[in-house]
């Protein structure tokens, strides 16, 4: 597949709807830019989201073994960002 594109202002493209759909790219996604050989290379960088939904299993998390990580996560953030002098 290949398309020619105009860059606009403020040296921005747009990325065509069949490249974007065939890639998984949308709004708010991730891309990285290379340039290699005299030209621009981009490659959309996996979300965790796209990864959970599309990506490759390698392990099974349980609901259970997610949501005990997550209070002790949430746990530790809180305990950073208590007011000193707070009991």
């Amino acid at each position: 597949m290949s398309v020619v594109v105009k860059v606009c202002r403020r040296r921005t493209i747009v990325i065509p709807k069949k490249f974007a759909d065939v890639l998984g790219i949308g709004e708010g996604s991730r891309l990285l830019l290379e340039v290699k050989d005299g030209g621009l290379v981009l490659k959309p960088l996996p979300d965790a989201i796209r990864l959970s939904l599309y990506g490759e299993k390698i392990a099974e998390v349980k609901l259970e073994e997610l949501e005990a990580v997550s209070a002790e996560e949430q746990g530790r953030y809180i305990e950073k960002v208590k007011p000193t002098g707070s009991s």
